[in-house]
């Protein structure tokens, strides 16, 4: 029997430069979006979204 690998919880990488920062600008928006949407329904859910966006934001401020 041969040894097969999993890949779950492998971790893919950021492209460098400027796909970066549209990545990561993308991920900004989306977890702002959630945050809005869900932030009077669930707001321990809405905190979660606004704390990604905040390290996201700070992830991007720190590259450009």
């Amino acid at each position: 029997m041969e040894k097969q690998y999993c890949k779950v919880g492998s971790v893919t990488s950021i492209l460098a430069g400027n796909q970066a920062i549209a990545v990561l600008e993308y991920q900004y928006q989306c977890f702002m979006e959630k945050a809005s949407n869900i932030k009077y329904s669930n707001t321990k859910l809405g905190e979660f979204f606004e704390q990604k966006a905040k390290k996201t934001k700070k992830t991007l401020e720190e590259l450009g």
